[in-house]
């Protein structure tokens, strides 16, 4: 798998654009929520599982005037797979559905430099050998109105609009094993996302989800999206099975993106 970076700093007029936008969608949900008739069918469900993701691209971290060098997370610094818990809690109120899921990254590794990198202003040699890690809580919160919801039959089909803001909150570090040098950078960002979300089920016995949320702007994206298995025993509680992936190619304050990050989780759910 062959990446490659282009740097091109977000616009500030061009991301306001973008913020007014998804505002104005998540406006339009929220008063889809709150006008739903008060008959309609209300459904809580708690979620929490266990994810396993793997990542694959690269990262720098550049300092005012001294460029990043780009690390590959792969092949140079062997990050190894990040494993955590999963949290989320969803209200379904008639057509719409409101959540909030949490998940953690936490990614570190070892690995020798080819190459002299630029890390943070700061100098680490070729031939080396460094530690590094990346770290980030992600919160996902998110807004779906189902423009077709066929939830009442023994054949459910459901197709829906998703506007979503995933809140990250990352550190990234790089350690010289030999020189003692360490290095890391935190940052916290906002990233709105638009898409869809959809789910065939038999009754609440059995049922598919996906979901794919997308923002892309001046040479940036983020891709967010999921299929799920859901099972359930009983009508109260059920199990879940299903895979993630995240694409992310950034460049914000200083901090270089551009990672491929997928993995299955597995959990269990109840709802009332």
């Amino acid at each position: 798998m062959t990446l490659v970076w282009r740097n091109h700093p977000v616009d500030e007029d061009t991301s306001t654009s973008i913020w007014r936008g998804v505002v104005i969608v998540i406006v339009v949900l929220v008063h889809l929520l709150v006008s739903v008739k008060a008959h309609a069918d209300e459904t809580v469900m708690l979620k929490t599982g266990y994810m396993t993701l793997d990542a694959k691209g690269s990262f720098g971290v550049s300092a005012g005037a001294v460029p990043a060098s780009l690390i590959d997370v792969d092949s140079t610094l062997k990050l190894k797979t990040s494993n955590g818990v999963t949290i989320e809690a969803a209200l379904k109120l008639g057509d719409v559905r409101a959540a909030l899921n949490y998940f953690p990254l936490d990614f570190s590794g070892d690995g020798v430099l080819a190459s002299n990198v630029q890390y943070n202003g700061q100098t680490y040699a070729a031939g080396n050998s460094v530690h590094a890690s990346l770290k980030a809580d992600v919160y996902d919160v998110s807004l779906t109105y189902y423009l077709l919801n066929m939830d009442d039959l023994p054949s459910r089909l459901q197709i829906g609009v998703e506007a979503a803001v995933k809140m990250v909150q990352a550190t990234s570090s790089l350690q010289d094993r030999i020189t003692g040098l360490s290095q890391s950078k935190s940052t916290t960002v906002a990233i709105p996302t638009l898409g869809a979300r959809g789910r065939v089920a038999v009754s609440d016995f059995v049922g598919l989800t996906g979901r794919a949320g997308y923002l892309g702007y001046a040479g940036n994206h983020f891709l967010d999206s999921e299929v799920q298995f859901e099972f359930s025993p009983l009508p109260t509680a059920g199990l879940y099975a299903g895979y993630r992936l995240i694409d992310l190619k950034l460049d914000r304050a200083g901090v270089l993106l551009n990672t491929t990050v997928s993995g299955p989780f597995v959990g269990g759910f109840v709802r009332f």
